[in-house]
């Protein structure tokens, strides 16, 4: 079986877990992968057989969304090009994880595909979200690459099609431990920006993870690292406490170790905001920014004893099997509904098509 899997790389998350899962897909066929985005920091190690700029999101350095560098980057003509050219139709089955120019190329040439990951999840509306709803950011969760069907992910399972995080194994098999130092990893702000604010807790070790570092800095008490996904999954499993964003892989694997956990979410950005909402239910503070009372808000949290430990109730195994079930019962109502779709789905010779 041919399997066409889209993956979003507009940050390090969505990469880490197709990372995680591809072994259990290749278990039912011939894995490509399309990446689309071109800001994840980490190395890419999937058999990637199509490549796009995609749409991608680019970060300030005081917490919020460069929008000026999104704009520059963004190209409706070569979305639609390259969607059309894209061979979904050559594939047993598509496995989208929200990336909108597969969206749009099964959309141009009727193919199914099964929506995968923690944005599928907000197809659900018992999927908490803040207080106060932004109609913008609903419309990219619910438009921006919408498929077939969905399996999606989350803390908790809101839905019938929820399913609980896919760990890492060096995760799941870990012992946590203590050696004292947080691990900090907050993209969205400069080094710079999160050194004045560390400095002033002296007696406290931080591992800052930073995109500008090639090796391991010190300045004080602060150890910059860089981004390196073995190096960080080290950080956390032997850490005090986790600050990052409120995205959901790192906060996700912090939880499942029992770790204090802070996140600050990216201004603006809609779904982090949805997941901030989640993790207070996990008794995990919420800052909006990094102003002066930051330092005062990181004592506090490293002061209490309070933390959730995550558990969860679907394998990455029973995950896959699932959304690989999705996908054939999507391709067996194709073929009752056209009687012309048939066997030269399964004998084409695959495409070379590369977009840079």
């Amino acid at each position: 079986m041919k399997i066409f899997y889209a993956v979003q790389a507009t940050g390090n998350g969505h990469i880490a877990r197709a990372k995680e899962l591809l072994p259990y897909l290749q278990k039912f066929g011939t894995v490509d992968v399309f990446l689309s985005g071109n800001n994840s920091n980490l190395n890419v190690p999937l058999p990637v057989k199509y490549k796009s700029k995609g749409v991608s999101l680019f970060y300030g350095k005081r917490g919020g969304l460069d929008y000026v560098n999104m704009f520059k980057e963004f190209s409706l003509y070569r979305i639609i090009k390259e969607a059309r050219a894209l061979p979904v139709e050559k594939y047993d089955m598509v496995v989208n994880d929200f990336e909108s120019i597969t969206s749009l190329a099964c959309k141009l040439k009727n193919i199914p595909s099964v929506g995968f990951g923690h944005q599928a999840s907000f197809k659900s509306p018992n999927a908490p979200r803040p207080d106060k709803k932004d109609w913008m950011g609903e419309l990219i969760l619910q438009q921006y690459a919408s498929s077939s069907k969905y399996i999606g992910l989350h803390f908790s399972p809101y839905d019938d099609f929820i399913y609980s995080p896919i760990i890492k194994e060096a995760v799941l098999n870990a012992t946590s431990r203590n050696e004292g130092h947080v691990t900090v990893y907050l993209s969205h702000y400069s080094d710079e920006i999160i050194a004045a604010a560390l400095k002033k807790i002296p007696g406290q070790r931080f591992q800052v993870f930073s995109k500008k570092v090639k090796s391991t800095v010190q300045d004080g008490n602060i150890f910059f690292m860089p981004i390196d996904n073995d190096l960080f999954t080290n950080s956390m499993i032997t850490s005090t406490g986790v600050i990052t964003g409120a995205g959901f892989e790192t906060p996700a694997e912090a939880l499942v170790l029992g770790k204090k956990l802070m996140c600050l979410p990216i201004k603006g950005q809609y779904e982090q905001l949805c997941n901030a909402a989640a993790l207070k239910n996990y008794l995990v503070p919420i800052i909006s920014t990094i102003d002066h009372s930051f330092t005062h808000q990181v004592n506090e949290w490293l002061n209490t004893s309070s933390s959730f430990q995550l558990n969860i109730t679907h394998s990455t195994q029973e995950i896959i099997n699932t959304v690989v079930e999705t996908a054939l019962s999507l391709k067996e109502s194709k073929y009752s509904s056209e009687s012309n779709f048939g066997e030269d789905l399964f004998n084409f010779q695959p495409l070379s098509i590369k977009y840079q």
